[in-house]
């Protein structure tokens, strides 16, 4: 029995644009082929055990042909085990994606599909540039053309009389290398030369360029800046109103690439953020959060809840693993009654909360040591026992303090914290290289530390003259709060900027601020 095959459309390179059948599709395929022009961020949505192909079909070089894209397609729907192919095409497959054909080679061999249409970029790119493809009075009618076929060839697909003096806004996808024959031949069949133009390219992403002229000069203007594809030609007087409706490139962080090193699993609030403000977010995971081998501490720690008079916890890590561990020994946070609870910050008391728990004690200042003050404050002393459930590896100060006044401190790891692979991040330690990162994020002490390894390893095997510090001389590196910064002091970085609240939203406040005056 054949798989259902659904050719889904990516949109136009944003991932938010996705619809969310699409997302549900990916979510539940046995099998991802997916091509050059969908964001690999969507391959997030694939289950781990998914297997994912690549396709290729990038501009001008040697690519998978179409005829074996197809063939691979069926292959994979007719394989014994596979119950869901998701097609993943850049913007939406029937509208230059070739998805027709697709679907035509499935119907040959008996395969039911669907199609998920998806927001096509001739539409989506303008909007992103702030250019209406109809509007009041300007522009009542609007064609999409391939801007692939050579506008010379003797038998052309394309009535270029009709286009020039036809529809009010033209659409051409994919239409940089025949840019200087297209609007010759639009001008040779009366479109006025002074027509404006505006190329798109990379439309709704943060590294999106755009470049405005007429018809006259926007083929010597792009080869002038060396502008290149994937991009949209947008001929029409609408492209004259980009002056006073472009909106994305105004974000404060657009174009900004910035180096995310949180673990891939908490990224997601920060990366979501930044690029909201526009940022270009390499997600450069140098830590993951992973189980425990043992749990005997922490199992300990809760067969004796009831003998703690507090249990601190310093990071919505140590809330999330603890409460794992605690349902799975079959109780729940009834078992927390009569214990006070301490959180380090607002976000570990918020994760709190929503575990039905509303920590007593929040200190203003988001730090182990502004805990221990105000648990000293409380009257905290010798008659008192607290449970730490927290990462394998961390700062002791808190504990050890604590000790200090007499009290009884179980420290009951209920997590830790491991280097990510060299391979991972390989293209992000290139960029580095490159110097293509404007600015890095570090929100703990250990993304500092394994950041430090990852990219001297990567110096070293690249046999790079530059030393760790003359690359990130030029990288301006925001850090979440004083323990952080110092660690990043210690390796040899200058901080740029350190977030006057500890959180995730005051590093992001503190990045937008400094921007916001260069």
């Amino acid at each position: 029995m054949s798989a259902l095959v659904y050719l889904i459309g990516a949109g136009p390179g944003d991932p938010e644009l996705l619809t969310l059948k699409g997302r549900t599709v990916l979510e539940n395929a046995d099998v991802v082929i997916y091509d050059y022009l969908a964001n690999p961020v969507l391959l997030d949505y694939a289950s781990a055990d998914a297997e994912l192909i690549f396709v290729g079909k990038k501009g001008f070089s040697e690519h998978v042909t179409q005829d074996q894209i197809n063939a691979c397609i069926i292959e994979k729907a007719q394989q014994q085990g596979v119950y869901i192919v998701a097609r993943l095409k850049g913007g939406d497959p029937f509208v230059f994606g070739r998805g027709g054909e697709e679907a035509l080679a499935l119907v040959e061999e008996g395969i039911e599909f669907e199609v998920v249409p998806g927001v096509t970029s001739g539409v989506a790119a303008p909007a992103y540039a702030g250019i209406p493809v109809t509007h009041r009075g300007i522009a009542s009618s609007v064609t999409f053309i391939t801007g692939n076929e050579d506008p010379t060839k003797p038998e052309t697909a394309i009535n270029w009389e009709h286009l020039a003096q036809g529809a009010d806004t033209l659409c051409f996808y994919m239409g940089i290398k025949n840019l200087p024959l297209i609007t010759q031949r639009l001008i040779e069949c009366g479109k006025k030369p002074e027509t404006p133009v505006a190329l798109i390219r990379w439309g709704s992403l943060p590294k999106q360029e755009v470049l405005v002229g007429t018809l006259e000069d926007i083929a010597q203007r792009a080869e002038e800046v060396g502008f290149q594809a994937p991009a949209i030609t947008l001929v029409g007087e609408v492209a004259g109103l980009r002056e006073q409706l472009a909106w994305f490139e105004n974000k404060p962080l657009f174009g900004r690439r910035i180096a995310v090193t949180r673990s891939r699993t908490q990224a997601s609030d920060l990366v979501a953020t930044l690029n909201g403000l526009g940022a270009d977010v390499i997600e450069f995971p140098t830590i993951e959060i992973v189980p425990m081998e043992s749990y005997v501490a922490l199992d300990d720690s809760l067969a004796r809840l009831t003998g703690y008079t507090w249990i601190i916890f310093t990071s919505v890590n140590g809330v999330e693993y603890f409460f794992d561990r605690l349902f799975t020994t079959g109780k729940d946070a009834r078992a927390l009654a009569g214990t006070r609870i301490a959180a380090i910050g607002p976000a570990t008391a918020a994760r709190l909360c929503e575990m039905g728990i509303v920590p007593e004690l929040v200190p203003d200042e988001y730090r182990a040591e502004a805990v221990l003050e105000a648990l000293l404050d409380s009257g905290i002393g010798a008659e008192d026992a607290v449970l730490i459930p927290r990462a394998l590896v961390a700062r002791e100060v808190l504990p050890d303090e604590l000790r200090k006044a007499g009290v009884r401190v179980d420290v009951a790891p209920a997590y830790q914290t491991v280097a990510v692979s060299d391979a991972r991040v390989a293209s992000t330690v290139a960029s580095f290289l490159n110097e293509e990162i404007e600015a890095i994020t570090f929100t703990s002490s250990s993304t500092v530390t394994n950041f430090e390894s990852i990219m001297k390893r990567a110096l070293e095997e690249s046999k790079s003259e530059k030393t760790f510090s003359e690359i990130m001389t030029n990288v301006d590196i925001f850090s979440i709060g004083p323990i952080t910064s110092k660690t990043a002091r210690d390796a040899g970085l200058k901080i740029h900027a350190e977030a006057r609240e500890y959180t995730i939203d005051g590093l992001v406040e503190v990045i937008a601020e400094t921007y916001a005056t260069s």
